[in-house]
């Protein structure tokens, strides 16, 4: 994750501030020039432990979403491309351009900066893939290097500008020192050459406004500190140039850095850079696995064909074959996590397919279950209706057959009353015989038959009971009696 920190007293700052065409091409998008100091950060690893280089790496690279911002920060243009040829340089993609700054130091006449802003994320991944590592020219050797840029800040004063952000450290600006620093630290991926001393293709780099590349340029002036004047083991900060002595001296290049907070030192002597935050040696291929060794960078330039050492240079090519093993391990260690996140989603996906499936399957057997219940309950609230009815239908017949069974009762209490009443009457009649029976049978045994002769026979009410009912009877009887 890298940052700017510009210091310049120019105004306005923000790229819309002021708008310019360019000879012939009219671009759509804004385009300021900016006369300024540039400083570029970035964040420290988490720790400095041999993870460092991995966490460095994934943060630079493209499939780092975090790392990745629509802002594009280009270290060096050559002053030999003017704004209008480097506009031509980007071709079609300008159409996808929002806001360009170009970004120029008076004290570095050979190249000035470009930051750009991209309309969306995937221009700007495609811009970055198109030109990150190609040259401006096929002639020429100066390659471009860009970064994405998490923010841009300005500032008005010098110290404020110089000062890291908290969590951040200070890169050169310049792109031979860049290319000079290891890949894990400046995620700039391949060079043409190692940049060593004598070797003349730094000075493609037309002014090396550079103090270090000047001073690995010019061997003949020994550099001295700055502070107490020696000879012996000189450092040059990669930063802003200063030249101090080792630790195993008086140590003024790490005062400078914990005065400075510029952790990037050359050591002049072997063309190896320390990183006083790691304390380790970040100088691209300036180590060897063979016998443990440090060893020189002097090699045989694929640029300007200068040859020192091929011993060593064949320990530079072991070297060199080493980082792209690693290289290639770290590919293929990406590629498997990709495939495995991959996979992983696929799996994801036919969990989430399965459950989908189940979920789907228990809410079926939940709907049949429901409706073979609601079949059911139909089918009873049938038998119950019918059960219903079926006793609807026999309490009116019971109540048919009370009525019946009340009307024999009533029929059948008549018929006894009837009964009874026959009874008393030929009782009533037997008696009355009896009685006729008797009184006869009297009147045969009386002598005086002639005083009867002419009498009036009464009858006689035994008790007052056969009055009420059989007075008709009687009176018949009786009449009949006469």
């Amino acid at each position: 994750m890298f940052s700017l920190q510009i210091h310049t007293v120019d105004t306005p700052k923000p790229f819309y501030a002021t708008t310019s065409t360019t000879n012939g091409l009219n671009p759509t998008f804004n385009t300021v020039e900016l006369k300024c100091i540039v400083h570029l950060f970035r964040n420290l690893p988490s720790s400095s432990s041999s993870s460092s280089s991995t966490t460095i790496t994934n943060a630079t690279s493209l499939s780092n979403p975090s790392a990745r911002t629509t802002l594009l920060f280009i270290v060096a243009v050559p002053n030999y491309l003017s704004p209008d040829e480097f506009l031509l340089f980007c071709g079609s993609h300008l159409d996808h351009f929002s806001e360009l700054l170009f970004l120029r130091n008076d004290g570095m006449e050979d190249r000035y900066s470009v930051l750009i802003r991209l309309v969306n994320q995937l221009t700007a991944d495609g811009f970055y893939c198109n030109f990150n590592g190609k040259r401006f020219k096929p002639s020429e050797a100066e390659v471009c290097h860009m970064y994405f840029t998490q923010s841009v800040e300005y500032a008005d004063l010098a110290e404020i500008a110089c000062a890291p952000p908290p969590g951040f450290i200070e890169l050169p600006t310049c792109p031979v020192c860049l290319e000079r620093l290891d890949q894990d630290t400046s995620s700039i991926q391949s060079t043409l050459c190692d940049h060593s001393f004598h070797c003349s293709c730094v000075s493609k780099w037309t002014y090396l406004s550079c103090q270090v590349c000047r001073l690995c340029q010019e061997q003949d002036d020994k550099p001295t500190c700055a502070v107490c004047g020696t000879l012996k083991n000189p450092w040059v900060c990669l930063i802003c140039g200063f030249v101090g002595c080792g630790r195993y001296e008086e140590g003024h290049a790490i005062r400078h850095w914990n005065d400075s907070q510029h952790c990037y030192s050359l050591e002049l002597e072997t063309q190896q850079i320390w990183d006083y935050v790691g304390d380790k040696y970040v100088h691209r291929l300036n180590q060897s696995k063979i016998d443990a060794k440090s060893v020189s960078t002097n090699f045989r330039c694929s640029t300007c064909g200068y040859n020192e050492d091929s011993g060593i240079s064949s320990a530079l090519v072991s070297s060199k074959g080493e980082a792209i093993e690693e290289e290639y391990n770290h590919l293929l260690a990406s590629q498997m996590k990709i495939q495995r996140q991959n996979y992983e989603a696929l799996l994801a996906e036919a969990r989430s397919k399965k459950d989908s499936l189940i979920s789907k399957a228990v809410e079926m057997a939940e709907v049949s279950r429901m409706r073979n219940i609601q079949y059911k309950l139909d089918e009873f609230a049938k038998e119950k209706k019918a059960v219903t009815d079926t006793n609807q239908n026999l309490m009116k017949k019971q109540e048919v057959v009370r009525k019946v069974v009340k009307e024999i009762e009533e029929r059948e209490i008549l018929s006894l009353k009837s009964r009874d009443e026959k009874i008393r009457d030929l009782e009533e009649q037997i008696r009355d015989l009896k009685v006729y029976i008797e009184a006869q049978r009297t009147v045969a045994k009386m002598t005086d038959s002639e005083g009867i002769k002419g009498g009036t026979l009464l009858p006689v009410q035994s008790n007052q009971s056969s009055t009420g009912g059989n007075s008709k009877r009687r009176t018949k009887t009786g009449r009949r009696r006469n």
